[in-house]
């Protein structure tokens, strides 16, 4: 070793001991101090079990999706509404429309509900007694009551079922016809179906007056010629239809066609194109002038068939060049005035005591009280319109004129099933063919005596609020030559005078229902039938039509000439522009 290493100290022997490391003194616990470690083990393995449990809960939720079943809602009214946890509502379901809905127990929250998963991911509970897997089961509603006084119909629509009068329960054993918005078209009660629309859910609301000031009106009227108390009838509001591929005119100006003149179309079109002539009306069936051989007459009245003067395909074809020439078509209907099925059908008709039908103001009268009659009506009218009409115009609704002598006598027999009156028969029957032909998408006219303009019933059963109230147009026939003279005073002379006060008291009638019709009135179109036979030509004619928009009858007008004279057509036209 070097004095220089010496001094440096960088040479060291090798028996020096090795240094010994750093020890930092800790104090020492106590045996109290001491814990052992297996609690916080065992506590590590409980969060770490519980975690796994929560992650394979949820993993297999996921993993298997929620058992749905199909079902439909079910309600007595329109909807039924679907509630959140908390009983809110969320939305309302539309009766009749498919569901799906949870398949699961009961929840302890819900008992009485189902879940129903809803577009956004959410879900929403649906009391159980909303839901049916039969789609005829959806209407639950137990008990509806009669507005409207009517007979019940079958499925095909025919008047078989019983007479069913104002604030009747009905109980409810089924429905026809769904629409998208919930609404029932019909119910079903024992012996038929009645329209929902002449029903109500309260025997009170069924019963009370639409009106008591109107309905008073009526009542003070009575009965005064034996027609039927006008207290009896009704006048309560319904909306008229308006169909968006059949639209009506508000002012019809037309020409009457017969089932001869018909025939010739082409004819009348080239007189009534641009002359402001807007419609035509168009026999079907004028008393025994049948216009063409009907399917429905071979089946209730083979004698008509026999009687038709053009075949169906043929009549069809005339109709429809009036319709292709953009003109609006009425097929009228001549309803209890028919020898046809007086003959083929007495059992029908009105008769004397023994059963014999008695020819009254030289017609016979199949009775307006018989719904077998209403029937071969109406289906011969829905026949009719399919072939191309817009409207159907039924004449001779009343009962015949000239029965005083035989009602006094105690020795006719009108067939009165039911115990009505004639003004019922007659509106009851308009109520039962406007449902049918608004139903396949036709409008509904009535021909009606001058005289019901007049405040009472007539003595044949027209009283003009009740009628109105049931028609999408009311036709009176206030034919100046028809009306009697007064002394030197003959109303055939004043056309105008004449039928301006039929207008007066047509239109304050028109005031005494809550959804008239329109007035669109026969004029008379032929010279007067009564001395001294006043000609009527265009000047007449147009005293007439001023003579109703004066009075504020805007429905419209036709012109009545039992032969349709083309003739004459052409004379008083340039009047009807």
């Amino acid at each position: 070793m070097s004095v220089n290493q010496q001094q440096t100290g960088e040479w060291a022997p090798d028996w020096a001991p090795e240094a010994e490391p750093e020890y930092t003194s800790r104090p020492r616990r106590s045996r109290k101090q001491r814990r052992p470690k297996w609690p916080g083990v065992v506590l590590a393995l409980v969060c770490l079990a519980t975690i796994a449990a929560l992650v394979w809960h949820f993993t297999r939720q996921q993993a298997k999706p929620l058992e749905t079943a199909a079902g439909y809602i079910a309600s007595a009214s329109e909807t039924a509404p679907l509630y959140d946890e908390e009983g809110a509502v969320l939305e309302q379901l539309i009766r009749g429309s498919q569901v799906n809905y949870v398949v699961e127990e009961a929840d302890e929250n819900h008992p009485d509900q189902v879940r129903v998963p809803r577009e956004d991911g959410s879900f929403g509970w649906l009391d159980r007694a909303n839901l049916t897997s039969d789609v005829n089961a959806v209407v639950t509603l137990e008990t509806v009551y009669v507005r409207r006084a009517q007979n019940l119909t079958d499925g095909d629509g025919n008047p078989t079922g019983p007479l069913v009068l104002r604030g009747q329960a009905l109980t409810v054993t089924g429905y026809r016809g769904l629409a998208e918005d919930g609404s029932v078209a019909y119910y079903q009660a024992e012996g038929g179906y009645i329209p929902a629309r002449y029903v109500r859910l309260t025997e009170e609301e069924a019963a009370a007056a639409y009106d008591a000031d109107m309905a008073q009106l009526h009542a003070d009227r009575g009965d005064s010629y034996g027609g039927g108390d006008a207290a009896g009838l009704d006048y309560d509001a319904y909306e008229k239809p308006k169909f968006e591929n059949n639209v009506m005119p508000g002012t019809v100006k037309a020409l009457y066609l017969n089932n001869e003149a018909i025939r010739n179309p082409e004819a009348y079109i080239a007189v009534a194109d641009n002359c402001g002539i807007n419609a035509f009306v168009v026999d079907i069936v004028d008393g025994t002038a049948v216009s063409y051989a009907s399917p429905v007459m071979q089946q209730y009245s083979p004698s008509a068939y026999a009687a038709a003067q053009d075949t169906m395909e043929g009549f069809k074809a005339n109709v429809q060049k009036l319709r292709d020439a953009g003109y609006y078509v009425i097929g009228r209907i001549t309803v209890f005035n028919d020898a046809h099925l007086a003959a083929d059908h007495p059992e029908y008709v009105i008769s004397d005591l023994n059963g014999t039908p008695l020819k009254i103001s030289s017609m016979y009268w199949p009775s307006a009280y018989n719904r077998t009659v209403w029937q071969y009506k109406v289906e011969l009218a829905l026949e009719a319109a399919a072939l191309g009409f817009n409207e159907i115009q039924f004449d001779y609704i009343r009962f015949p004129d000239g029965a005083y002598k035989y009602e006094q006598a105690g020795t006719i027999d009108y067939k009165n099933t039911y115990g009505e009156s004639k003004a019922q028969a007659v509106q009851r029957f308009l109520i039962y063919a406007a449902q049918r032909l608004h139903d396949a998408g036709y409008y509904i006219s009535g021909d009606v005596f001058g005289e019901c303009a007049n405040a009472y019933v007539t003595a044949c059963g027209q009283y003009w609020p009740a009628i109105s109230s049931v028609v999408d147009a009311i036709s009176g026939m206030p034919y100046p030559d028809h009306y009697s003279a007064q002394g030197d005073y003959k109303p055939w002379e004043h056309p105008y005078t004449t039928v301006h006060n039929f207008g007066e008291s047509a239109m304050a009638r028109q005031s005494e229902t809550a959804s008239p019709g329109a007035v669109r009135t026969w004029i008379q179109c032929y010279n007067a039938i009564r001395e001294p036979y006043n000609h009527y030509g265009a000047a007449e004619l147009a005293d007439e039509v001023r003579a109703l928009r004066d009075a504020g009858c805007t429905g419209g007008f036709m012109t009545w000439n039992g032969a349709s004279d083309i003739d004459k057509y052409a004379e008083v036209i340039s009047a009807l522009s």
